[in-house]
């Protein structure tokens, strides 16, 4: 709470997951699916301890997936259904969830680098509007992590449920210029996995069973350090079989899909896209700043997302910069390679990052009038209030 007793609210709103709670605090109060779920056929009232309603948010939805017609408001991270967001929203601040009276309590918003403008107003639109909050600040996830980690200079690579991001931070200030997307996170992996499993004669549900299967990547997958070390081993041995036991007792065998789903970071050509790997967009992204920013950069690049805590990936990451930086900057010249200071951060409770970074900045702010854009702002100057975060409108 701030001083006149109004409640900080910070809410972190994913492609996947909401991740929502208070000002200060030290992990979010709760998470749940970013869904809403309708009912295909009313045939019961209630299946075990829940209720089947018209309309159903979060964990019940996710819990019913079979029974229900099940929808993503958000995609990519940016909001494509507006209607079915708010019925989310509307979910979060109720009585089952973080119990607030958005009257009486300020709201601290994150959203993804390259936001699109349209979005955001909509966004500060609908908080004012529908809710009726006191105040709202705005922030970049990117600049929440490295916040979150103690720093104002880094290069943040972010990769969540429904995107992946590469967004450099200059002195606490995100560069537009140089960030970069990649349409590859845990969703595509997922589905690829449910891909290769089927090659193996296991068929699953693209949509009742995908839970299922994101559970069994997140116990099973990791990234292969050498990809071509890891497929002699699949092949060759059967070392890496994992006996897995889903949900209804049957026990399945998995090999070499637990590295091949995660490769499609690296590689988004296996999953049909034709892009760059998460580790080029990185090396080229810190080559296009301004060189004498770019040793800060390759010191403090700050993992964050659910989907950079595959078993691996840092070290990954690290071998492929390295072997980049080598082959184009040095041009193959392996003695001037101890002059380049490369240091990769995973804090392991990256998942849940940006949050934290929002709950550190929240409560330092909780105080200072100037720093949110309050209601009365908005009614006196419509969207206009927007230039407060620095943003031209």
């Amino acid at each position: 709470m701030d001083s006149q007793g109004r409640k900080v609210v910070v809410c972190d709103n994913g492609t996947g997951f909401v991740k929502c709670g208070f000002a200060g605090s030290n992990f979010p109060a709760h998470i749940f699916p970013s869904l809403v779920g309708r009912p295909i056929i009313r045939s019961t009232t209630k299946v075990g301890d829940i209720e089947v309603k018209d309309l159903m948010v979060g964990d019940e939805a996710s819990q019913l997936r079979s029974m229900l017609e099940v929808n993503y408001p958000m995609e990519n991270g940016i909001v494509r259904n507006w209607d079915d967001m708010r019925h989310v929203w509307d979910y979060t601040f109720s009585e089952n969830r973080l119990n607030i009276n958005p009257k009486e309590s300020k709201l601290l918003l994150t959203e993804p680098p390259m936001n699109p403008r349209k979005n955001r107003e909509k966004m500060i639109e609908v908080m004012f509007e529908n809710y009726q909050f006191d105040g709202l600040y705005i922030a970049i996830q990117a600049v929440l992590t490295l916040y979150a980690q103690g720093l104002l200079t880094g290069v943040v690579v972010d990769s969540g449920d429904g995107v992946t991001h590469i967004c450099p931070v200059y002195e606490g200030f995100s560069l537009p210029h140089l960030t970069r997307r990649l349409d590859v996170a845990g969703r595509d992996i997922t589905r690829y996995l449910i891909k290769l499993l089927l090659l193996r004669g296991y068929a699953f549900n693209q949509s009742a069973d995908f839970e299922t299967v994101r559970v069994m990547k997140e116990k099973l997958c990791y990234v292969g350090y050498d990809i071509v070390r890891e497929q002699q081993l699949a092949t060759e041995t059967t070392t890496l079989v994992e006996n897995y036991t889903l949900p209804d007792g049957r026990i399945i065998k998995v090999g070499g899909e637990r590295f091949g789903a995660p490769e499609a970071l690296f590689q988004p050509h296996l999953i049909n896209l034709e892009c760059l790997g998460i580790s080029e967009y990185l090396f080229s992204t810190i080559q296009a700043a301004d060189i004498d920013t770019r040793p800060e950069f390759y010191k403090h690049i700050v993992l964050s997302g659910g989907t950079t805590m595959f078993p691996g990936f840092p070290s990954r990451l690290e071998r492929e910069l390295k072997q980049l930086y080598l082959e184009r900057v040095l041009k193959g010249d392996t003695t001037r390679l101890s002059k380049f200071k490369l240091r990769i951060e995973d804090p392991p409770r990256r998942k849940h990052m940006v949050f934290l970074g929002g709950a550190v900045l929240a409560d330092i702010m909780k105080d200072k009038e100037s720093f949110w854009i309050s209601r009365a702002e908005y009614l006196e100057k419509g969207l206009k209030c927007l230039e407060k975060l620095g943003i031209k409108v």
